[in-house]
């Protein structure tokens, strides 16, 4: 059975990405998802100092583990004035430093959403220009437009957008 990881690129508790994120992997048939959350990772702000000093901390080999037993990842990013959220972005920076290729080539489906109309799209162009550096082999990707707008109830309400995201999931399929 292939193993797929679920993560959102936010610390929320709430985070529309985390629940874009783990409904989307719900949708993989046939796989053992495993949804994982940034805020049971902890992870100092990342220095070269601190490195140097500590080494890697408990969690982030915890996490790098993750990344290197999946077979596939679905990964939503929240946006921050335009890009990665803080808690991400440390945990990239820290991931980076064990393997520079930190995605692995896994297969991605890589996902942004946010309340507004461009759905996280910013960010997502920050990642597609920077993940093929660090081993992303993103299958493909999608900004999700007006999340309250298009998901209730644990579900997306847009039929349309569905399509969308279930065509997206087949070619993650076919990849893994």
């Amino acid at each position: 059975m292939k193993k797929i990881i679920t993560l959102a690129g936010s610390s929320s508790k709430n985070s529309i990405n985390k629940k874009l994120a783990e409904y989307v992997g719900s949708l993989v048939e046939g796989a053992d998802i495993k949804n994982l959350d940034l805020n049971d990772y902890e992870l100092p702000l990342y220095s070269i100092d601190l490195e140097n000093e500590k080494g890697f901390p408990t969690d982030l080999l915890e996490l790098n583990k993750e990344i290197e037993e999946t077979d596939g990842i679905v990964l939503s990013l929240a946006e921050h004035n335009g890009s990665y959220a803080a808690a991400f972005k440390n945990a990239f920076d820290w991931l980076s430093r064990i393997d520079a290729k930190v995605w692995r080539r896994k297969p991605m489906l890589l996902l942004s959403t946010s309340p507004g109309a461009r759905g996280g799209q910013s960010v997502m162009e920050a990642a597609m220009s920077r993940f093929p550096f660090n081993g992303g082999n993103v299958i493909a990707s999608m900004s999700f437009p007006s999340f309250n707008d298009n998901f209730e109830g644990g579900r997306i309400t847009n039929e349309g957008l569905k399509q969308d995201i279930l065509s997206r999931i087949d070619l993650l399929n076919k990849s893994i």
